[in-house]
């Protein structure tokens, strides 16, 4: 399903907060205190904003938004809903700047923090409860590359300073990206064996930090891009998955954030992983891609302080 920018949740504070609260609570409200279920009393005085309830176990109030990104945020909940939209829609990702100019936010640094915190939404670990990526007969590729702007972007013209980014990529599955500050056996090895199942085969390119970790696996394949080899075996050995996705990813780095700061750069890393995660080839679309990292604000913080 597209998204209809329309929709009264972009535009509507009492549709987005009802919007919200359906994702959130979709048998009805849960205390975030105590837990409680069918306990929630909605207050409807005067002087009470809309959204406002009341537990009858603890005697607590609290809204859908507590326990999420969006907590004490004074951001009005539709313009949440419509830059999360926004960012999970463009494949390529956008810009703080947009956002600030496409919201009308008082400030640029307000749409930078708030990006950040759709990010943390974005940020999923679900691939380590469930095993791993790959398994029997399937393939998981790993590959690293190096991110970073261009001097061409930069004020002074100076040569743009890259980071290293390490990549796990299941065929015709999911992503698990991971900044590495050096790409050694010693760094990269425990990022693999941990997310990735020991049931699958590896590929590779030549580099030698990955044999011995191959052999960890049920069977390592490797190209080598250096005499040119891309693909050997009638085409089952080899990369190119992995470097289908470093090529969005740069792409979204170099053309609509220009650089990222180390710092930072394991959040935009959560962003690229999550929209390839929910790809339209693995059948979500766009207003599911969206609502999935609207679900996945809840149980997750970011305050200014660890954003900055």
């Amino acid at each position: 399903m597209s998204i209809n920018l329309t929709d009264p949740i972009f535009t509507n504070e009492d549709a987005a907060r009802k919007h919200f609260e359906a994702i959130r609570w979709p048998n009805g409200p849960v205390c975030p205190h105590c837990k409680a279920e069918g306990q929630a009393t909605e207050l409807k005085g005067k002087s009470t904003r809309p959204g406002v309830y009341k537990c009858r176990a603890c005697s607590k109030p609290f809204t859908a938004t507590i326990g999420t990104v969006y907590e004490r945020s004074h951001i009005p909940l539709h313009k949440w809903l419509l830059a999360t939209h926004l960012l999970c829609s463009s494949k390529k990702g956008m810009s703080a700047h947009q956002l600030f100019r496409m919201l009308g936010f008082g400030s640029y640094r307000t749409a930078w923090f708030m990006a950040h915190r759709i990010r943390e939404g974005m940020t999923d670990t679900s691939h380590k409860t469930t095993g791993g990526l790959g398994g029997a007969n399937k393939v998981v590729e790993v590959d690293e590359s190096y991110v970073g702007g261009k001097a061409k972007n930069r004020a002074h013209r100076e040569p743009a300073p890259k980071k290293a980014v390490l990549s796990l990529v299941e065929r015709n599955g999911r992503v698990a990206s991971f900044h590495v500050a050096n790409v050694t056996a010693k760094t990269v090895r425990p990022l693999i064996v941990t997310n990735a199942s020991r049931a699958s085969a590896l590929m590779t390119d030549e580099s030698p930090i990955y044999p011995r970790i191959g052999k960890e696996f049920s069977s390592h394949g490797t190209v080598n891009h250096s005499a040119n080899e891309y693909a050997r075996l009638a085409g089952y050995m080899h990369t190119n998955t992995a470097e289908n996705f470093f090529s969005i990813l740069k792409r979204g780095i170099t053309g609509v954030y220009h650089s990222v700061s180390e710092a930072h750069l394991h959040r935009y890393l959560a962003e690229f992983d999550f929209r390839y995660n929910n790809r339209s080839g693995l059948g979500v679309e766009d207003a599911e891609r969206a609502m999935k990292a609207v679900r996945g604000t809840a149980g997750k913080r970011l305050t200014y302080r660890q954003a900055h």
